[in-house]
C-alpha cells in the first residue's frame, strides 16, 4: 500500500502516512497499489496506467454499485434503488406496480439487478419504466 497523497510506501494497518501525515486513503495524486504518480487530469483517471488497478469504485449517479445492488435485491420491489439513483418517477411507478399488481415491481427489480450487475443499466431520470 502506498500513500495516495505523497506516494510513500506503508503497511496495510497504518491509519496515517508517516511522511506527510495524511489519513490512509485520502488524496488522489498517487496510485495506492504501486505508488506511481497519477496524471494531472485526476478527475478523469479511473485506472492506474502503470499497474491497471481501478482508482475509484464504480458508481451509478454518485452511488456505489455494491450498495445499489444490495438495495435492489432486498428493496427493489418498492423502487428504493431508483430513488437512490435520482429516478423519482420510476420509483413511484415501482411502488404502484408492487401495490396494485401483486408484486410486478419485484420482477422489474430483478431485471434491474441483472442490468446493474452487468453494467448495462443507464440512469434516466425522466423514464417511468
Amino acid at each position: 500500500m502506498y500513500c495516495r497523497n505523497c506516494g510513500q510506501p506503508g503497511n496495510d494497518n497504518q491509519a496515517i502516512c508517516l511522511k506527510c501525515g495524511s489519513k490512509t486513503g485520502i488524496g488522489n495524486a498517487f496510485c495506492f497499489n504501486c505508488g506511481t504518480s497519477i496524471a494531472n487530469d485526476v478527475e478523469f483517471s479511473e485506472f492506474c496506467l502503470s499497474c491497471g488497478v481501478a482508482l475509484r469504485p464504480p458508481r451509478l449517479n454518485g452511488q456505489n454499485k455494491g450498495v445499489i445492488l444490495l438495495v435492489c435485491l432486498f428493496l427493489g420491489g418498492l423502487g428504493i434503488h431508483n430513488f437512490m439513483m435520482g429516478e423519482t418517477k420510476r420509483g413511484v411507478a415501482r411502488i404502484l406496480l408492487t401495490a396494485l399488481l401483486c408484486g410486478v415491481g419485484g420482477i422489474l427489480a430483478l431485471i434491474d439487478f441483472i442490468r446493474i450487475a452487468l453494467d448495462s443499466y443507464t440512469v434516466d431520470k425522466e423514464a417511468i419504466f
